[in-house]
Parts: structure tokens; sequence; C-alpha cells
């Protein structure tokens, strides 16, 4: 029992770390929790999604789908608080123009909004509100749960494949897993493909499409890996937030160039 509670805890820490939702006092925090629980980032990202399908579902019977699919993205910013969007604008604001990387660094720490971060933020939006729309009510709601689980496993396999690149301070004042074992990576890809291979058998998508999603993943990953490895030598936690959204995006094309080729 103590296992299954120990396992219990570390989900909602990841999903305390991850979103705006409080958890029980019991539940109580350790530091090494944080590097434990990265386990269970993608199964936050199932229930953003999750969240996020439901809001679609009940917006689109009161107004027009593009509104409805806003409104659904509204939802999960709120869920999150952004979290991810901000790294997002950090890192593109950091890493867009041609810096040495201690600047860049500095860069990321300032709470200021620049123009490559401002512009990265907003395509990043108007994509995913395009791309929405164009899916369809037949297909959103799952994709929306099938890109923020994959796009939640892409920070687990930089964590353990790059090494921290920022300021150990700067960690410490903000709390960041820095380092994950292999275990939590397997525990994090099982249940990506188990929430895969639930919208096939579900028949959501075709396996081609879930296929190319997870392509869509791996090379998101690749090119990550690359720019982060060859700009800062390693990882920070904005560019963890960058990954998950540029991952997220590159599943609903991924999609959404084979629900089309298969029209």
């Amino acid at each position: 029992m103590k296992p299954l509670l120990h396992e219990l805890r570390l989900a909602l820490v990841a999903l305390q770390f991850l979103t705006r939702v409080p958890i029980p006092a019991w539940v109580g925090y350790r530091d090494e929790w944080l590097q434990a629980c990265v386990r269970y980032f993608p199964l936050v990202g199932t229930l953003v999604g999750g969240l996020g399908a439901l809001a679609l579902g009940a917006t689109a019977m009161l107004w027009p789908w593009p509104v409805a699919v806003l409104l659904s993205m509204v939802a999960t910013l709120v869920l999150t608080g952004a979290f991810h969007e901000d790294g997002l604008a950090d890192t593109f604001d950091a890493l867009g123009g041609v810096v040495a990387r201690e600047k860049a660094l500095e860069i990321m720490k300032d709470s200021r909004v620049g123009t490559y971060g401002a512009v990265a933020l907003m395509a990043t939006l108007a994509l995913k509100a395009l791309l929405l729309t164009a899916l369809g009510a037949a297909s959103a709601g799952m994709a929306l749960i099938v890109a923020h689980t994959l796009s939640r496993t892409l920070p687990v396999l930089l964590i353990r494949t790059l090494p921290y690149a920022g300021d150990r301070q700067w960690a410490k004042a903000k709390p960041l897993a820095t380092s994950v074992r292999g275990v939590a990576v397997l525990v994090a890809l099982a249940w990506a493909a188990l929430v895969v291979a639930g919208a096939g058998a579900a028949g959501c998508f075709e396996w081609m499409a879930l296929a190319a999603a997870v392509l869509a993943i791996a090379a998101v990953f690749a090119l990550m890996h690359r720019w982060l490895r060859l700009r800062l030598g390693g990882f920070t936690g904005d560019t963890l937030g960058a990954a998950q959204q540029l991952a997220e995006v590159a599943v609903y094309l991924a999609l959404l160039a084979v629900v089309q080729a298969r029209a």
C-alpha cells in the first residue's frame, strides 16, 4: 500500500508543478519528489487535454466552432497558468538572436517579453487555433488529449539526455527537476503509449495518423536536443516549456496532415 501511496503523491506533485490545481495538504513535499514526479508529466498532460476536450465539447453547443476552439484553449491556459507558454516566449527571446550563452541565460531570467518571444507566442497560439478548427468536431477533442500527453514526454526526454545548463541557485529559487532516472522515462513513455493506443482502439484516429504524431514528437525532440546542446550546452526550465509547446503544435500538424490526406 505504501508504494502506491507514494506514487499517488508523486502524481499529485506533478499536477501541482505543471498546473494551478491545488492538492491536499496531506500530500506534503520533499525536494527529491520533484525529480521523481517527472514520470507523471504525460499523465498531467492527459488531464489538461481532457479538460480542454470537455470545454471544447461544452462550448461548441453554445457558440460557433472557432469560438469553441478558442475557449477550450483559454481553459487549458487558465488550468496551467500559461506555464509552458511563458517558457516558449523566454526561450525565443533568449535564443532567437545571436547572443552568447551567458547572455541568453540572463535574458531568460528577464520577466519582460521581447520581439522574438512575442512573435513565437502569437504564432504558436494562432497555429493551435487554426489546426484545431481544421480538425473539426469529430477529431479535435481527442487531438487535444493526444497532443497534450505526447508533448509532455519531451521535457522528460530532454532532462534525461541533456545536462542542466542554467544557474543552480536559480533552479533552487524556482524548483525544477534537473535529472531523471531511466525508470521514470519508461513510465512516462508507457503512459503516452497507452493514450495513443486508446485513441487508436477507440477509432478516433487511424493508426497512420497516430504514427505520424509519434514521428512528429521524435522530430521535435531531435531538433530541440541539437539546438539546446549547441546554444546552451543543456536545458533550462524555460526550454522545457518551449519544447512542450512546439511538440504540441507538431502533433496537431501531423494529425491534420494525415486526416486531410485520407479524406
